[in-house]
């Protein structure tokens, strides 16, 4: 693996895919543009989209009424094509929106693309700007370039079934090995249950895991990331989660079956919370942090979440600056987690959610233990599409490969895709 490849590790104090970047000062927010007229935004579309739309609508009056004859033209757009619709606006600058909503994992692509502008200076004059850890900061930027505002993020963590671990005298593991033997367990004196659910199309509840153990995506056939995937794919057999059950499993349907009852364990987003509410293990459950290898230590997990970002091509630049850092306020974020249970990324406002609900602790504390990331090379869009991990995860829990020549195979497709 070429050493210029970093993963980024995460660790969002209190805050859910190259060719080097092309932002320059000369897209950059403060260079002003008209200050009326119509703002163009653009925000990801949500199953459940009402609750978020309620919180931006406020947002939009409060924008406009600070910002007379100015207007938001506000755009829900598809996540799944939500590529091809940036890609559109990058070449053609009229048709481009002021302030975009985009993926962290997104930030490559359009990162080399050149389409989004450097947002250094506008955080830098934000009062609020100082709230977000340097870390938090990493998440949005580039090549040394912050390219956006991390709005919310999202983390898993460990959720269990109150009553069954009280009915069968067990205590929420410790360690990852605890986990593995807590779940035979459960599994071997309810053996209608799964003791943990997992999926071999699950990479985000693998990836903790290979990362407790000490390795690395961008060096999956190493010992480290080895041992970390034979702890997951273990999971994967006849005295937990059968493979014919749950080698094709992805991360959706790993929380059907803890919300149904099906299963006494499972890795879950503290954004799972309303689809575990809605089943029948309601009020019958907990969260820890995901445990790590030793006794005391959290599993670094995967940090998604979505940035707000402002188009090279913006026509109003310094309009998008102030409804950007308002709508990733203090006041905004804590709405937002209202709404839609995104964590905030600003430390003030994760400060008073922690204070008045204590759901969201062990997730705070995952993010507190360091959080990790794919590698931020617009070449992890192809691994992701080519479904690189599942592939090699299932083919090891199905027992059409060993862990070695899985981690052989995938090492080779993400260093081919990587160096190019």
């Amino acid at each position: 693996m070429k050493k210029r490849l970093i993963v980024l590790a995460l660790a969002l104090g209190l805050s859910a895919c190259g060719a080097p970047s092309t932002s320059s000062s000369s897209g950059a927010a403060a260079d002003g543009g008209p200050r009326t007229g119509a703002l163009k935004v653009w925000l990801f579309d949500e199953p459940n989209r009402a609750p978020k739309e309620a919180v931006v609508k406020e947002a939009v009056a409060e924008f406009t009424a600070a910002h007379p004859d100015t207007t938001v033209d506000l755009q829900y757009i598809a996540v799944d094509t939500r590529s091809e619709r940036f890609k559109g606006a990058f070449n053609d600058p009229a048709s481009a929106p002021d302030v975009v909503e985009y993926g962290n994992t997104d930030l490559p692509e359009y990162a080399a693309a050149g389409g989004l502008a450097d947002l250094g200076a506008t955080v830098s004059g934000w009062a609020e700007g100082a709230d977000l850890s340097s870390s938090a900061r990493a998440s949005a930027t580039y090549e040394g370039t912050l390219l956006g505002v991390p709005w919310y993020v999202g983390v898993r963590a460990l959720y269990y079934r109150t009553d069954l671990f009280t009915e069968l005298g067990l205590k929420p593991p410790a360690t990852l090995a605890e986990l593995s033997t807590t779940a035979k367990t459960i599994r071997s004196r309810k053996p209608d249950l799964y003791g943990i659910a997992v999926g071999g199309k699950y990479t985000y509840g693998a990836m903790p895991f290979v990362w407790a153990n000490g390795g690395e995506l961008t060096a999956i056939n190493s010992a480290q990331s080895r041992t970390g995937l034979k702890a997951y794919t273990d999971l994967i057999a006849a005295d937990n989660c059968p493979p014919q059950n749950c080698a094709d499993l992805t991360g959706g349907k790993t929380v059907e079956l803890f919300a149904s009852g099906k299963a006494a364990m499972g890795i879950l987003g503290n954004f799972n919370r309303a689809a575990v509410d809605a089943g029948v293990a309601k009020g019958r459950y907990a969260v820890v942090p995901l445990p790590g290898v030793t006794a005391g230590s959290i599993a670094p997990a995967f940090a998604g979440g979505n940035n707000l970002g402002i188009m090279k091509n913006a026509q109003r630049p310094a309009l998008a600056a102030d409804f950007l850092t308002l709508l990733a306020s203090k006041k905004y974020q804590a709405k937002m987690y209202d709404a839609m249970g995104n964590l905030p990324t600003l430390k003030a406002a994760s400060a008073e959610i922690a204070a008045k609900d204590t759901f969201v602790k062990p997730f705070l504390d995952t993010i507190d233990a360091g959080t990790k990331f794919v590698p931020l090379d617009p070449g992890w869009g192809k691994i992701d599409s080519s479904a690189v991990l599942p592939t090699m995860i299932e083919k090891v829990a199905t027992g059409k490969a060993t862990v070695d020549q899985a981690t052989d195979e995938a090492a080779k497709q993400i260093d081919e895709a990587l160096t190019k």
